[in-house]
């Protein structure tokens, strides 16, 4: 079936970035990464590549300081375990959400879903900056799962729209990940009219912008 959703535009080759949408993605490592505005909030970031690519593509350099190193075979991204950081707070009906316990939570799902459970129960740490470390390799370089990577989009400074992927939220409607060999498979089906799993650009004009000059937004690596 052909498509043009991993073209890159002019070039005619397939992007090295993954995008949203429903694949087999496998987490080559995980980050805990403190937020750069709230010291006490964090994001579990999980660095991803889909499988290989067949015919014109060329992946990202596995080691960015060697031009002539190995490539990746697939396309990579970073997502964020949730759309929001994990971060102590209360909500609006009084419920406490301790940013630890949420953590727990998450991994304990993953590791379920790469059959590393036993091994994530094994691990005992005094932080959960060191239970993440620990945990991370334990969730890591487990072989393909099914996944469903929502989006949302923002504009770098260049005015190229980028995605910035999340794990849509567990529902009654699925779950954002899956062991391959699941029977009777609960995995979400991408919808990009859903706003939990894609959020589109919404561009905003102020007084330094004109239509010939694209609004400043923040970097990412994975930047075309």
């Amino acid at each position: 079936m052909l498509s043009t959703k991993d073209l890159s535009v002019g070039s005619g080759s397939i992007k090295p970035v993954a995008g949203p949408g429903n694949q087999k993605i496998k987490i080559n490592s995980i980050t805990f990464d403190q937020t750069p505005y709230d010291s006490d909030a964090y994001n579990i970031m999980l660095h991803v590549e889909t499988e290989p690519v067949e015919g014109e593509f060329q992946g990202f350099l596995k080691d960015m300081n060697n031009p002539n190193g190995e490539r990746y075979e697939g396309q990579v991204g970073r997502v964020r375990f949730s759309p929001y950081p994990y971060k102590d707070t209360v909500l609006a009906n009084g419920n406490e959400i301790k940013r630890d316990n949420e953590v727990l939570k998450a991994m304990v799902f993953l590791a379920e879903v790469v059959g590393k459970r036993n091994e994530l129960d094994a691990i005992e740490a005094a932080t959960i900056e060191d239970f993440m470390i620990k945990a991370a390799k334990v969730c890591s370089n487990t072989g393909y799962i099914n996944a469903c990577l929502g989006a949302r989009e923002w504009e770098n400074k260049e005015g190229y729209v980028n995605n910035d992927l999340f794990l849509p939220k567990r529902t009654r409607e699925g779950v954002p990940l899956e062991a391959v060999d699941t029977e009777n498979s609960n995995i979400l089906t991408f919808d990009k009219s859903n706003n939990q799993h894609f959020r589109p650009l919404v561009k905003k004009q102020n007084a330094t912008t004109t239509s010939f000059e694209p609004a400043a937004a923040n970097g990412d690596d994975f930047d075309l």
